[in-house]
């Protein structure tokens, strides 16, 4: 899988196994700031998915910042046990990760259902989080939708029918760039090679199908309404066009329910699920901009 040219890849143990993750070797990056201020990227959740999602923007916050961009479990290079995944899985592992690589409340950029993940991590350990930028968030049950009636998951709920489903219609190129052109980018001509073949290689690693066929059932889905008022850190949220689970207008919802902690919201135009690697210089432009306004005045 691809590796932004400064950086090298590392790894933690957790409960589910290791992790892998990336991160500024010093001999690029260093500026002689000892003790810089901590940026987890994170992830969403997908047929293929990866840190690579964030490796067009990462690379922009290396000489200001200490960054880390791991593989969730059951993704990327980290281990992919095979097991039923569950919510708790992710996001008890989320606090794992931080609480043995960050000695410092941090800054985490998510997106998707993982940054659904990261704000229940941030109501049950808000000591580990100063602020989060999360990116087209969703918990896919939210405000009484039901992922689970979506065709997709009826289908992969039937045995042998979901191994087939996943070897033949999301582990292929052909499946992965169908995927990216139709449901994930907002323009299917900012899809190229280096991204159909990041997202494949991560489908293609040994037991990658238990991970994603948790995702595509619906077993990792759940209403995130319910957990949006619980949540105390400043928060900013980004949105690119609507799809059949999330919109800028559930993320207004979602603000509204907590306009104390949701400090900022964007919309971003010609973009749908991954705005980050649709347009990078964009979110990056808006990563900066809501740094500082999510910061706890003493």
């Amino acid at each position: 899988m691809f590796i932004p040219m400064g950086f090298g890849q590392q790894s933690i143990v957790t409960s589910l196994g290791k992790i892998a993750y990336y991160t500024a070797e010093d001999k690029l990056w260093n500026t002689g700031n000892t003790n810089p201020e901590t940026l987890v990227f994170l992830h969403a959740l997908g047929g293929g998915s990866s840190a690579y999602e964030w490796s067009k923007v990462y690379p922009a916050f290396a000489a200001d910042y200490r960054i880390l961009a791991p593989d969730l479990i059951g993704w990327g290079r980290s281990d992919h046990p095979a097991r039923n995944y569950r919510v708790e899985d992710y996001v008890q592992t989320i606090v794992e990760f931080i609480k043995q690589s960050c000695t410092e409340p941090i800054t985490v950029i998510a997106s998707g259902l993982t940054a659904a993940f990261t704000v229940r991590a941030a109501v049950q350990h808000p000591d580990l989080f100063k602020s989060l930028i999360l990116v087209t968030a969703a918990g896919l049950n939210d405000f009484e939708q039901n992922y689970q009636d979506n065709f997709f998951a009826q289908l992969i709920k039937t045995p042998l029918l979901d191994r087939l489903f996943y070897s033949a219609g999301v582990a292929t190129a052909f499946g992965i760039r169908s995927f990216l052109e139709q449901r994930q980018f907002g323009k299917s001509d900012r899809v190229y090679p280096e991204i159909v073949e990041a997202y494949l290689q991560s489908a293609q690693q040994p037991n990658a199908e238990y991970a994603a066929l948790a995702f595509v059932r619906g077993d990792l889905s759940f209403d995130l309404a319910q957990f949006i008022p619980q949540l105390v850190t400043p928060t900013a949220l980004i949105y690119g066009m609507p799809t059949e689970y999330t919109s800028p207008e559930l993320g207004q919802r979602f603000a509204k329910l907590n306009p104390s902690a949701i400090r900022a919201f964007q919309s971003v135009d010609d973009t749908r699920l991954t705005p980050h690697l649709e347009l990078p210089a964009v979110a990056i432009g808006l990563i900066r901009k809501f740094l500082p306004l999510l910061v706890v005045s003493e």
